[in-house]
This record gives structure tokens, C-alpha cells and sequence, in this order.
């Protein structure tokens, strides 16, 4: 009876859903869950009937297969790659310097810029956040 039970639990897990298979991505989580359910039922019904190995087997591929269901995350998509910066002609241009500028004229164009565009004097944080990697990209060169 018992075998039969795991029989028709495999094949729920590897047929179910058709052309969405159980053992793919998030169904994964479902069949883990519906495997567990029944090795949890077979332990208990095989441990009451004297077989304490087999119920104590049943009962452990039942944990496994509980804590595979609860841990299993679907894989997200990844995130875009992060805007590196401005390049370097772009952050002249928000700095106002020419290539030729030296670090202390770059360094005293982000302190007169930053001064308008800060937000604590009425700036806005992207603005002020634009003049600061500005500023690191040309004085990282």
C-alpha cells in the first residue's frame, strides 16, 4: 500500500501540469510540498503497523522534502547594470571646466555649484548627487 502511495506521488510529481512539468521552477516548491505530505502519511501509517525503520526513513524524506518547499525561491530576473557614471565629457559639462582644467579648478567649480544645488539651499538631490560623481569621475581620471 505504502509503495503505491510513493508511486502515485512520483508520478503526480514529474506529470503534473502537462506541459508546465512540477519540478521546474516555482512548481517545484508544490511538488516538494505534495511529496512531503505523503511520506509524512506513509511514516505514520507504516510506524503504526510496526515498521519503525521504514516510518523513521519515510519521516526524514518528509522533513527534507518540507524544508525544500518552504526554502526554494523562484529565480528573479536580474537586475539592470548600474549606470557607471557620467563620462568624461559629460562631466565637464555639468562642472563647466574645459579638459585642460586642472584639480583645482575642478574642485572649486563643484564647491560653487554644489553651494546653489545642495539640497539643504533649496537644491535637489539628484542635482547634487549628478555635481558629486561629476566631480569623482574627473578627479579619478
Amino acid at each position: 500500500m505504502i509503495y503505491l502511495l510513493l508511486g502515485a506521488a512520483v508520478l503526480a510529481l514529474v506529470f503534473w501540469g502537462g506541459k508546465r512539468p512540477l519540478v521546474k521552477g516555482e512548481g517545484w516548491r508544490v511538488g516538494a510540498g505534495v511529496v512531503a505530505l505523503a511520506a509524512f502519511a506513509g511514516a505514520a501509517y507504516t510506524t503504526l503497523r510496526g515498521g519503525w525503520g521504514t516510518g523513521i526513513v519515510l519521516g526524514v524524506v518528509g522533513l527534507w522534502s518540507a524544508s525544500e518547499a518552504r526554502g526554494r525561491r523562484a529565480a528573479r530576473k536580474a537586475a539592470p547594470p548600474a549606470v557607471s557614471g557620467p563620462s568624461l565629457t559629460e562631466a565637464r559639462s555639468i562642472l563647466g571646466v574645459g579638459p585642460d582644467a586642472t584639480a583645482e579648478d575642478i574642485r572649486s567649480a563643484h564647491a560653487r555649484l554644489i553651494r546653489l544645488a545642495h539640497p539643504d539651499k533649496g537644491g535637489t538631490a539628484g542635482l547634487a548627487a549628478q555635481l558629486n560623481a561629476a566631480r569623482d569621475r574627473l578627479l579619478k581620471r
